[in-house]
Protein backbone atom coordinates (compact mmCIF):
# COMPACT_ATOMS: atom_id res chain seq x y z
CA UNK A 1 0.00 0.00 0.00
CA UNK A 2 1.24 2.90 -0.76
CA UNK A 3 1.72 5.97 2.05
CA UNK A 4 -0.75 8.79 2.26
CA UNK A 5 -0.19 12.30 0.92
CA UNK A 6 -0.07 14.68 3.55
CA UNK A 7 -2.41 17.36 3.56
CA UNK A 8 -1.99 21.21 4.60
CA UNK A 9 -5.27 23.15 5.06
CA UNK A 10 -6.36 25.92 6.32
CA UNK A 11 -9.64 26.96 7.79
CA UNK A 12 -10.58 30.54 6.86
CA UNK A 13 -13.76 30.01 9.14
CA UNK A 14 -15.31 33.91 8.03
CA UNK A 15 -12.16 35.54 7.66
CA UNK A 16 -11.10 38.30 5.62
CA UNK A 17 -13.47 40.50 6.29
CA UNK A 18 -13.83 41.52 2.89
CA UNK A 19 -13.44 39.46 -0.65
CA UNK A 20 -11.41 42.44 -1.54
CA UNK A 21 -8.76 41.39 1.26
CA UNK A 22 -9.08 37.94 0.50
CA UNK A 23 -7.76 38.14 -3.34
CA UNK A 24 -5.36 40.54 -1.94
CA UNK A 25 -4.24 37.65 0.46
CA UNK A 26 -3.94 35.47 -2.62
CA UNK A 27 -2.04 38.16 -4.79
CA UNK A 28 0.57 38.47 -1.94
CA UNK A 29 0.72 34.39 -2.12
CA UNK A 30 1.24 34.19 -5.79
CA UNK A 31 4.01 37.28 -5.83
CA UNK A 32 5.94 35.37 -2.74
CA UNK A 33 5.09 31.63 -2.46
CA UNK A 34 7.61 29.07 -2.86
CA UNK A 35 6.29 26.21 -4.63
CA UNK A 36 5.99 22.76 -3.83
CA UNK A 37 5.62 19.20 -5.04
CA UNK A 38 1.74 18.76 -5.67
CA UNK A 39 2.61 15.32 -6.40
CA UNK A 40 4.17 14.90 -2.63
CA UNK A 41 1.30 17.52 -0.88
CA UNK A 42 -2.42 18.76 -1.32
CA UNK A 43 -3.17 21.67 -0.23
CA UNK A 44 -6.28 22.93 0.67
CA UNK A 45 -7.53 26.15 1.46
CA UNK A 46 -11.75 26.79 2.43
CA UNK A 47 -12.73 30.22 2.31
CA UNK A 48 -15.97 31.34 2.89
CA UNK A 49 -18.73 29.87 1.02
CA UNK A 50 -19.96 33.39 -0.29
CA UNK A 51 -16.64 33.23 -2.26
CA UNK A 52 -15.85 29.26 -3.54
CA UNK A 53 -16.41 30.03 -6.98
CA UNK A 54 -14.55 33.14 -7.27
CA UNK A 55 -11.58 32.43 -5.67
CA UNK A 56 -11.47 28.45 -6.69
CA UNK A 57 -9.27 30.04 -9.62
CA UNK A 58 -7.07 31.79 -8.48
CA UNK A 59 -6.28 29.21 -6.07
CA UNK A 60 -5.89 26.85 -8.29
CA UNK A 61 -2.96 28.28 -10.28
CA UNK A 62 -1.07 28.17 -6.58
CA UNK A 63 -1.26 24.25 -6.78
CA UNK A 64 -3.99 24.59 -4.04
CA UNK A 65 -7.52 23.00 -3.73
CA UNK A 66 -10.87 24.94 -2.36
CA UNK A 67 -12.92 23.11 -0.02
CA UNK A 68 -16.20 24.36 1.24
CA UNK A 69 -16.48 25.09 5.15
CA UNK A 70 -19.45 22.53 5.66
CA UNK A 71 -21.78 20.22 3.30
CA UNK A 72 -25.38 19.71 4.01
CA UNK A 73 -26.87 15.82 4.10
CA UNK A 74 -29.64 16.46 2.39
CA UNK A 75 -29.47 17.10 -1.99
CA UNK A 76 -31.19 19.58 -3.35
CA UNK A 77 -34.07 20.66 -2.42
CA UNK A 78 -36.00 23.29 -0.37
CA UNK A 79 -33.13 23.19 2.41
CA UNK A 80 -32.51 27.45 2.71
CA UNK A 81 -29.16 28.36 3.76
CA UNK A 82 -27.62 24.88 2.75
CA UNK A 83 -24.75 23.60 0.46
CA UNK A 84 -25.69 20.14 -1.53
CA UNK A 85 -22.75 18.06 -1.75
CA UNK A 86 -24.58 17.92 -5.47
CA UNK A 87 -23.78 21.77 -5.66
CA UNK A 88 -20.17 21.74 -4.44
CA UNK A 89 -19.16 19.02 -7.32
CA UNK A 90 -20.80 20.94 -9.91
CA UNK A 91 -18.31 23.93 -8.60
CA UNK A 92 -15.75 21.50 -9.28
CA UNK A 93 -14.83 21.42 -5.73
CA UNK A 94 -13.29 17.91 -4.61
CA UNK A 95 -12.87 18.58 -1.01
CA UNK A 96 -15.17 19.56 2.10
CA UNK A 97 -15.04 20.17 6.14
CA UNK A 98 -17.43 18.11 7.62
CA UNK A 99 -17.78 18.01 11.71
CA UNK A 100 -15.84 20.79 12.81
CA UNK A 101 -16.51 21.44 16.73
CA UNK A 102 -17.78 24.88 15.87
CA UNK A 103 -20.66 22.71 13.69
CA UNK A 104 -21.02 20.21 16.68
CA UNK A 105 -21.35 23.20 19.78
CA UNK A 106 -23.18 26.19 18.17
CA UNK A 107 -25.42 24.39 15.80
CA UNK A 108 -25.71 21.37 17.16
CA UNK A 109 -24.56 18.51 14.51
CA UNK A 110 -24.53 15.12 15.98
CA UNK A 111 -21.98 12.29 15.13
CA UNK A 112 -24.80 10.85 13.29
CA UNK A 113 -25.53 14.23 11.07
CA UNK A 114 -21.73 13.99 10.41
CA UNK A 115 -22.48 10.08 9.23
CA UNK A 116 -24.50 10.99 6.82
CA UNK A 117 -22.79 14.01 5.78
CA UNK A 118 -19.85 11.35 4.80
CA UNK A 119 -21.85 9.36 3.42
CA UNK A 120 -23.18 11.33 1.04
CA UNK A 121 -19.95 13.03 0.15
CA UNK A 122 -18.43 9.37 -0.60
CA UNK A 123 -21.13 8.88 -3.27
CA UNK A 124 -20.43 11.79 -4.86
CA UNK A 125 -16.74 11.30 -5.02
CA UNK A 126 -16.21 14.74 -2.69
CA UNK A 127 -12.94 14.01 -0.65
CA UNK A 128 -13.39 14.70 3.51
CA UNK A 129 -11.97 16.49 6.25
CA UNK A 130 -13.53 15.19 8.97
CA UNK A 131 -12.90 16.51 12.40
CA UNK A 132 -13.19 15.08 15.32
CA UNK A 133 -11.32 18.10 17.40
CA UNK A 134 -11.94 19.85 20.39
CA UNK A 135 -13.28 22.93 21.25
CA UNK A 136 -10.75 26.15 22.09
CA UNK A 137 -12.08 26.09 25.34
CA UNK A 138 -11.13 21.93 25.75
CA UNK A 139 -7.66 22.49 24.60
CA UNK A 140 -6.88 25.28 26.90
CA UNK A 141 -8.02 23.10 29.63
CA UNK A 142 -6.46 20.62 29.01
CA UNK A 143 -8.82 18.44 27.79
CA UNK A 144 -7.81 17.10 24.34
CA UNK A 145 -7.24 13.32 25.16
CA UNK A 146 -10.93 13.39 26.91
CA UNK A 147 -12.50 14.42 24.20
CA UNK A 148 -10.93 12.99 21.34
CA UNK A 149 -11.40 9.12 23.07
Amino acid sequence: MAPRKPIVGGNWKCNPATFKEATALIQSWNKHATTYDTEKVDVVISPPALWLSSLKEPLSKLGMSVAAQNVSKTGYGAFTGEWSAESLVDLGLTWTIIGHSERRTKYGETDADTAEKVARCQELGLNVIFCIGETLEEREAGKTDEVNK
